[in-house]
């Protein structure tokens, strides 16, 4: 049974910034922190008081905020142990296959490098959440920069392979520019394109295209689609290895 609030709200240019707030205790956990000033303003107007922030990955725009949440909350910030050193921001650090205690619930730690080497996914499967940050983009994924296409692949994979009703959080409004990417690969995908114009008519309204789902992705996005027979024959790469195909559409991505 779902007892977390989620809210979701833009910081920086295009980042998102969640708050998970747990009402029977109090708790209240930031899914990193690209800015502190929407976040403080978050708590304020929610009357919550900040207890937490759990990091996804050392890159800038999702760990700014943490000096200045801390002065205001003295909260802890739990991290990725790989860049523990790095940062040096992190009161206590989690790896892949930890499970974190958190306001009473069991929060599995994904380890999914690729986008960065340090980079972890939380999953809350009571609540039916995951924060997949940079790793998973609503109909895109993240740059490889640190680790290789194989890896990003296996970690895309370990978040796809949860249950299909999930809500998946990302860290970035991409999704507008994602779709009419994922259309160059898969053109004649009928729920792709009905997914693109659902996104366009959000955008229009400057409404959000985030959280969602594990399903909807599996249907839509070509990076969770890369060993899908019909994904391989649309982009001439029928039979070929996953991580290849993977590694075909980033790299077109890219360039895109």
């Amino acid at each position: 049974m779902t007892k977390f609030e989620v809210a979701q709200f833009p910081a920086r240019s295009d980042n998102f910034a969640v708050l998970v707030h747990d009402p029977a205790s109090g708790a209240t956990a930031a899914i990193d922190a690209p800015e502190a000033e929407p976040i403080l303003a978050a708590l304020k107007t929610r009357g919550w008081t900040l207890s937490h922030i759990l990091v996804t990955h050392k890159h800038f725009d999702h760990i700014e905020g943490i000096p200045a949440l801390q002065e205001a909350y003295e909260c802890e910030v739990i991290g990725p142990e790989a860049s523990a050193s790095e940062t040096g921001m992190y009161d206590r650090t989690v790896k892949g296959g930890d499970t974190l205690q958190w306001a009473g619930a069991e929060v599995p730690v994904i380890a999914t490098p690729g986008h960065t080497l340090d980079h972890i996914t939380y999953w809350f499967p009571d609540d039916k959440l995951v924060f997949a940050a940079d790793l998973i983009f609503s109909l895109g994924c993240g740059r490889v920069i640190e680790g290789d296409h194989a890896m990003m692949w296996d970690s895309i994979k370990k978040v796809r392979d949860l249950p299909d009703d999930i809500a998946l959080y990302c860290g970035h409004e991409y999704t507008l520019a994602n779709g009419r990417f994922a259309l160059t690969i898969e053109p004649d995908n009928a729920a792709l394109k009905k997914r693109v114009a659902e996104v366009e008519a959000l955008r229009a309204d400057d409404k959000s295209t985030l959280p969602t789902t594990i399903a909807q992705e599996k249907a839509t996005n070509p990076f969770l689609r890369a060993d899908q027979p019909e994904l391989m024959q649309a982009i001439g790469m029928a039979g070929a290895d996953p991580a290849k195909v993977f590694a075909e559409i980033r790299t077109r991505k890219d360039r895109f």
